[in-house]
């Protein structure tokens, strides 16, 4: 067995566990830390009559990591090496050293609290942070310190910084492995390169086939088998071996691309090579710096892949890849400038992913709520509310205790919205093909040429029907009549690798759930019993078509999206939008799965509102009742009438009014000169206790003027300044009327229209001659503000504006009568203005 560089140091670490019980090694990739820290611990006897859990991010790397220490015990495997992935289990009674995945150890600590049996659990690759890693960390951090002070547990690191997660073990002891890496040559793409990425690879690769393998890390299955079809000419000239090697691949496929091989290799990886799968004799590398990572949309709630940039730390460790049996050469298809703007590491997947399994498996577990975890990175607040809303809408927690659907639902390994479906399968009596629908939501995508984890792929020509779901099921059951033969499911348009793994997921699946519920009669009954399952699936996701043949949707949730072209959904007005991609709030979402469903079936939901509320009408200048009967934020019915009169349709009237603008208001029926009378009494006579009007007075009276009525016609029909007299009290009208009257009657008897304006005394306009006989002005406000008198010659233009008329008979009438005298000859001019009769009203002669 050939030395490693972690070798020197398992003395050390099975000292450090036996006494400590938890230890951080952070060792970088090559080292052995996955395959020889876990039967070190079993050779020297520390698990006694327990096993290790050796926990890896991926099934691929699970499977791979237990055959090799198998192979290196000289042992089958599953006899004490073993392991456990989602829907396989390879191991026996025998078996002390477990490699799973994080999932698996998520819902072995889920069923079995104390982990009876488990003597240490080791965490691999925990600088990956993936949403599983920080979960089990929390869970046996907390089962550590309550009933489980023996469980030993390691976290192992290629790049992680130990001291955190060292510190969140109550500061346990690090061990650090320099590994082994000879000198590595990095090139970088001298400019950005717009041809396809396959055709990159290819360049890259003929730059390299002089020496060693070749190990490419692309984004997904999709991009290696473009890669590998680019590549064939040039393997077959060089004679090389082009072998895949992602999650996806079959055993056989993956075997090839991690053993020895009499050629040279090419294999096109996923970055499942990054760090938890070495491959010996790899000298090159090409990066195209990309990754599929799951990310979570907020306003939907459903995770999927996208490709992405890796970090400057995955770039790093790729690299490293073609250094460690001799020196290496890696190209990089990005440029260097790319590289250093790149984030120096990821962010841990419990700040970007969809926390509803999370906070489901809390409750399952009776920690509850997420808030009572200690958590290495806590979560993010908005998505635990989330998460809480959708397992409440989905009937799995209730008044923060799991219900019993939701101990159903943990039953299986799968997303919430997943689990609820297969609940409602059982409940239903199409559990078993409610298992199918479940394995291809949860896996790729069927159809060839998809681009999503949930759909993208081409319709059938022509095709319609109620449920994208169930033509995709249709399209499966075929293959599957057909014993899964590469013509039929070429003719279909499906993609092999995918249908099988739905069919691995299925058998799983179908041997999880338990037939029970109505007997069904024919197809029809069944598919309808499907589509009510996968609306309980989804039910925060119903949209209605906004028109008859239009692709518009308005979603329940808020926003709206298009239905997909591809879609086969062609009439139905309602139905659930299983797969969306793009933001719903921008407008720019496109609902790629779509599953019809009947008005009745949301009779019953807690959702439906049925609401009674008075609206405007913009069009009709009117406030309307209006009845609607709401699915969150779609409308299923709805009837409108005119608004009866109420505080609300006055309110809404005055809103149409103002946004209008009061400026024509202002101007009509004296409502300017009504306001200044009201201002002028409100401050000289302070006990009389007139309203005020505040800042906006045109706005307080058109307040007053909409009482009562329910349309803007109505309104301009009223008198705003009739509204507001009749707020006042009797006695604030006599005086009103009396100490600010319109019109005030000289001594000759000519009634004259007294002039109110804000922020001025009030004024009157007329002939001099009218004044005779008076020693003072008029007077309003019981006498209070003497009245502006404007002095008028008798071509109505004003000789002397004044508020003191006894002043001016004495300075400076004497000198106005002379002067008006000689323009005005045939007028008379008495010399002393206050005894003088003035002249009858009527026209001066």
């Amino acid at each position: 067995m050939p030395s490693l560089p972690i070798d020197p140091l398992l003395d050390e670490i099975v000292r450090t566990l036996a006494r400590d019980r938890a230890v951080v090694i952070e060792a970088p990739p090559g080292a052995g830390k996955t395959t020889r820290v876990p039967p070190a611990l079993l050779d020297a006897g520390v698990l006694g009559s327990g096993e290790v859990l050796v926990s890896e991010p991926r099934r691929l790397a699970a499977r791979l990591a237990a055959r090799h220490v198998a192979a290196e015990r000289g042992e089958t495997l599953g006899e004490s090496v073993g392991y456990s992935v989602r829907f396989e289990d390879v191991s026996s009674a025998r078996t002390r050293v477990r490699f799973v995945t994080e999932g698996v150890l998520v819902r072995r600590l889920l069923a079995d609290p104390e982990l009876r049996g488990v003597s240490a659990v080791i965490l691999d690759e925990a600088h990956e942070r993936n949403l599983a890693t920080d979960l089990s960390l929390a869970l046996l951090a907390r089962l550590r310190k309550t009933s489980r002070p023996d469980l030993m547990l390691a976290a192992m690191s290629a790049t992680l910084d130990g001291e955190p997660v060292a510190r969140f073990l109550g500061d346990c002891p690090r061990i650090r492995s320099q590994g082994r890496s000879f000198e590595v040559t990095i090139e970088h793409a001298s400019a950005p390169d717009d041809r396809p990425l396959e055709l990159q690879v290819v360049s890259a690769v003929r730059a390299l086939v002089s020496g060693g393998d070749v190990l490419v890390f692309l984004p997904g299955a999709g991009e290696i088998r473009r890669a590998q079809s680019a590549l064939s000419a040039l393997a077959e000239k060089e004679r090389l071996l082009v072998l895949p090697l992602h999650g996806n691949a079959s055993v056989d496929e993956q075997n090839r691309a991690v053993e020895p091989a009499e050629r040279r290799k090419v294999i096109l990886s996923t970055n499942v090579a990054e760090s938890s799968v070495t491959i010996d004799g790899v000298t090159a590398v090409v990066d195209s710096g990309l990754a599929r990572v799951a990310t979570h949309s907020p306003w939907s709630g459903l995770s999927k892949l996208s490709v992405q940039k890796v970090s400057r730390a995955s770039a790093i460790q790729r690299a490293g890849r073609a250094g460690r049996t001799a020196p290496g050469r890696v190209i990089r298809l990005y440029t260097r400038g790319d590289f250093q703007a790149r984030p120096e590491q990821d962010k841990p997947e419990i700040e970007r992913a969809d926390l509803s399994e999370l906070e489901l498996v809390l409750h399952g577990s009776g920690v509850g709520d997420a808030g009572a975890v200690e958590w290495l990175t806590p979560p993010p607040a908005a998505a635990l509310g989330a998460a809480r809303t959708l397992l409440s809408d989905l009937g799995a927690v209730t008044d923060a205790k799991v219900t019993d659907v939701g101990r159903r639902m943990l039953d299986f390994p799968l997303h919430p919205r997943l689990s609820r479906l297969l609940v409602e399968g059982e409940a239903r009596g199409v559990a078993k093909r409610a298992a199918l629908v479940a394995a291809l939501l949860s896996e790729r995508d069927i159809r060839s040429g998809a681009r999503t984890s949930f759909g993208g792929g081409q319709a059938l020509d022509g095709a319609r029907g109620p449920s994208d779901v169930l033509e995709l099921v249709d399209r499966f059951e075929e293959a599957a009549e057909a014993r899964f033969s590469r013509s039929v499911i070429g003719a279909a348009r499906l993609d092999a690798g995918a249908v099988r793994a739905v069919e691995r997921a299925r058998k799983q699946l179908a041997r999880l759930v338990r037939e029970r519920g109505p007997e069904l009669h024919g197809s029809e009954e069944e598919d309808d019993a499907l589509r009510l399952c996968i609306l309980s699936a989804f039910v925060d996701r119903v949209a209605k078509r906004l028109g008859p043949g239009r692709r518009d949707l308005a979603l329940s949730g808020g926003g709206t999206a298009k239905l997909s072209e591809a879609s086969v959904v062609h009439d139905a007005e309602l139905m659930v939008a299983v797969d969306v991609e793009g933001g719903a709030l921008r407008g720019g979402a496109v609902v790629r799965l779509a599953s019809a469903v009947e008005p009745e079936w949301l009779l019953d939901s807690e959702r439906l509102q049925e609401l009674d509320t008075v609206e405007w009408n913009a069009s009709a200048e009117r406030a309307e009742r209006v009845t609607r009967l709401s699915y969150g934020a779609v409308v299923l019915e709805e009837t409108r009438a005119v608004a009866p009169p109420s505080d609300a349709a006055s309110a809404l009237v005055l809103r149409a009014a103002l946004a209008r603008g009061t400026g024509q208001y202002a101007a009509r029926a004296g409502l300017d000169g009504f306001l200044a009378r009201l201002a002028l009494l409100g401050e000289a006579l302070p006990e009389a206790a007139f309203p005020e009007l505040g800042p906006k007075p045109i706005e307080h009276a058109l307040e007053a003027a909409s009482a009562g009525v329910v349309s803007l016609a109505e309104l301009d029909a009223g008198d705003p300044t009739l509204a507001l007299f009749h707020e006042l009290s009797p006695d604030q009208q006599r005086l009103l009327r009396e100490q600010a009257p319109e019109h005030v009657t000289l001594f000759g008897g000519r009634s004259v229209e007294v002039h109110y304006e804000a922020g001025k005394p009030p004024w009157i306009a007329s002939r001099l001659q009218d004044f005779f006989g008076m020693a003072d002005g008029p007077r309003v406000a019981k006498g209070r503000v003497p009245v502006t008198l404007h002095l008028l010659a008798p071509n109505r233009r004003a000789v002397q504006v004044t508020s003191d008329l006894a002043g001016f008979w004495e300075r400076h009438y004497p000198a106005l009568r002379r002067e008006l005298g000689r323009r005005y000859p045939k007028h008379s001019w008495p010399e002393d203005g206050r005894s003088a009769k003035p002249p009858a009203p009527g026209r001066l002669r």
